[in-house]
């Protein structure tokens, strides 16, 4: 038996990770913690983590499994961490993913190091992966682990997680990912967990109506520039890059009968470029500060996954000049890749997730290679 914390997000997930664990006879703890300070006419039930309602629901579950339950504020430093980096990546026309930076900062990395240093053998989550030890289900904090993808494939989220480091994942459960959606539904019905039937949420916690640019613009000033095409004709003007991500094809305010998708975000000069989907194909990306879930890069054909339910591609990896950086060739080209996003490596057969690290270059066929400022 260990003494596990787990997260409690207020969803289905969470709740039944705690139920298992419990049945398992692990001594369980959960915890929610508070990330999005948003006032309370900002909130909008089922969108985002961080309501009032979600905080509610996971103590209903705790008191339902007999289990202590605590909320943890964590606003400031999710604030610091991951809201304020997500409007300045914006800004400097890059595409970032505050779920990977959140995962990194804040709900898994930081939480399991806070559950660690209070004397809790491991952490518990209700994220859609798999942990394996040879071959079989982790069910026990403390030793060696892989982190695979998720049973249900339609669901996995090994791809936010690429960042725990092997000790991390040692210290790691993670119980739902062994079951189906449906059958963690069913779990949570047959324990009288009234979120059994909530619905999953998608949208970014701290952007629950889902209108980023809305977001952005109270937060960042307004920059005009000009929207121009492969051959730097002017089509059309915008008053803020950060309104902008490579691949958007929607909301570009052109009136023009070729379907035209942003193809390039230059904050320096605030000008953002457009051409046809054939401008998007990108065969190569190099990826900063990269971590590896095997404590080590991976040697031969990997797949590399640059969306988080995006598919996978064959690929391999070569060393640079930059031993900070990892350069990416892929056999198929991606289309629409941004600066910023996350590229995560995943073995050949495309179940174990290997690492991976955030783009900062990559190719582009109609112009010179995109890569981002340093600092960015």
């Amino acid at each position: 038996m260990a003494r596990v914390l787990v997260a409690m997000s207020g969803g289905v997930d969470s709740a039944v990770a705690a139920a298992l664990l419990v049945d398992e006879g692990h001594e369980v703890t959960g915890v929610h913690l508070k990330l999005a300070d948003l006032p309370l006419e900002d909130q909008v039930p089922g969108h985002g983590c961080c309501t009032l309602d979600d905080a509610q629901d996971a103590r209903r579950a705790a008191q339902i499994l007999g289990i202590p339950y605590y909320v943890w504020d964590m606003s400031e430093v999710f604030e610091r961490e991951v809201q304020t980096p997500f409007a300045t990546d914006y800004a400097d026309g890059v595409t970032p993913n505050p779920c990977v930076t959140c995962n990194e900062r804040v709900k898994y990395a930081a939480l399991l190091e806070r559950a660690r240093a209070l004397g809790f053998d491991g952490l518990a989550t209700g994220h859609h992966a798999c942990l394996r030890r040879d071959g079989t289900p982790v069910v026990e904090p403390g030793t060696g682990a892989e982190l695979h993808r998720a049973v249900d494939e339609a669901k996995d989220q090994s791809y936010v997680l690429y960042v725990a480091t092997p000790d991390q994942l040692a210290h790691t459960l993670l119980p739902v990912g062994e079951l189906t959606k449906a059958q963690v539904r069913r779990v949570a019905a047959e324990r009288g967990l009234r979120v059994a039937n909530k619905p999953d949420s998608y949208d970014v916690c701290f952007i629950p109506d889902g209108d980023t640019a809305g977001y952005l613009s109270a937060r960042l000033p307004t920059v005009p520039g000009p929207i121009v095409d492969d051959d730097g004709e002017v089509l059309g003007s915008h008053d803020g890059v950060w309104r902008f991500t490579v691949g958007q094809r929607r909301g570009l305010g052109l009136h023009h009968h070729q379907r035209r998708f942003v193809t390039e975000v230059d904050a320096a000069t605030a000008t953002v470029r457009v051409g046809p989907r054939e401008a998007l194909a990108c065969r190569w990306m190099e990826l900063a500060t990269p971590t590896w879930t095997t404590g080590h890069p991976p040697e031969g054909p990997v797949r590399v996954q640059v969306r988080a339910h995006g598919r996978s591609v064959p690929a391999r990896l070569v060393p640079t000049q930059d031993p900070t950086r990892v350069r990416v060739e892929l056999d198929a080209p991606v289309y629409g890749l941004a600066l910023g996003q996350a590229g995560v490596v995943y073995s050949a057969d495309d179940r174990r997730c290997l690492g991976g690290g955030r783009v900062v270059a990559a190719e582009r066929p109609a112009g010179l290679p995109l890569a981002m400022s340093p600092g960015s």
